[in-house]
This record gives C-alpha cells, structure tokens and sequence, in this order.
C-alpha cells in the first residue's frame, strides 16, 4: 500500500506513517509530496481548514497516484464565548483513496496566549511566525510545534498531529460501518 501526504514537513509525515503502520503494517509506503493547499497560509474557520486538509489529500494523492492520499492543516477556529482569545487552534485531517472516497477528522485543540493572536490578526502573520519569535525556536512547526512549547513538553505535534491523523482513519478501521 502507498499513502501520499500532502506536505514535505517531517513531523506531519511521521505522524501519518505512525497511524498507518498501526493500522495497516509496517509494509505501508508513505510518500511526502508537497502540494498547494489552496487555502490561506493561516487559515481561520472550520471550513477554510478543512477545505486545506481536502485539497492536500486529493493533489498528494494523485501527484503520486497512490492508494491514498493525506492532508492535514491547522488553523484557527472561532469560539467566542468561554474562551481567552476567542479562537482555539485544531487540526484537521482528511484522507482521500482511488474511489474518491473522502474521510475527515480532528484532533485537540488549544488556545494561543493573546499576544500571539492579536499578532496575527493587527499584522497578518501566520501563528508559527509569531511563536517562533515568542519561543525563539527556529521552525518550530517541524520540530516540537507549538503545541511542545506551549505545554512544556508535556505533549509535541507529532502527537497532535496522530490524534487528527487516526479520527480521519476511524471510517476506514471500520469500513462495515461507514464505507459499504
């Protein structure tokens, strides 16, 4: 089996190939291609993120004519009650096959300290731009992410990117149920 994901960062492709090679075994090829997900370099509602994680399942996919392909994308959900901001990052995940079948999920979510939103949204800047700065960790985004900064290492992105990768996989682990 060939899984295309639609990004060349290191950390979203070992998250993938750590779900697949659960699911599937460790005979699974995974294929990093970097694709354009034809969404804003920091994308901000649901849709806008999900339509990113869609398109780099769909151009992976079919760049390398694999099994499947893989997106994920981060970005900015509105929430605006109960919050500190009023947006909490998530990542969503969409997995595409030959069928054009298409599943989708997400993981956790979390808040940006304000400083880093009111950052991107007075100077149109990406979050990663910003916490780069803010943490002084060189891409960051392909290292520990964010996420790893924020939580003192209690967690990274590769975890935060599994738990999208896996939600998206959750039709496809029980197909019976979804797919037929």
């Amino acid at each position: 089996m060939r899984i295309a994901v639609g990004s060349t960062n290191p950390v979203k492709v070992a998250a993938v190939r750590d779900v697949v090679q659960a699911l599937y075994g460790s005979g699974v090829e995974v294929l990093a291609v970097a694709v354009d997900p034809g969404v804003r370099a920091q994308p901000i509602g649901v849709e806008e993120i999900l339509q990113g994680a869609i398109n780099r399942a769909i151009r992976a996919r079919e760049a390398t004519d694999a099994d499947m392909g893989v997106g994920i994308e981060a970005g900015l959900v509105p929430i605006q009650r109960f919050t500190l901001t009023g947006y909490v990052d998530v990542q969503w995940c969409a997995v595409v096959d030959c069928d054009g079948r298409i599943t989708v999920g997400h993981g956790p979510g979390f808040e940006y300290p304000p400083s880093v939103i009111v950052r991107v949204f007075r100077e149109d800047l990406e979050v990663g731009r910003v916490v780069e700065e803010l943490s002084g960790i060189r891409d960051i985004g392909k290292r520990v992410g964010a996420i790893g900064w924020l939580s003192k290492g209690a967690t990274n992105r590769r975890e935060f990117t599994r738990w999208s990768v896996l939600m998206a996989f959750i039709p496809r682990i029980r197909e019976e149920l979804y797919l037929r």
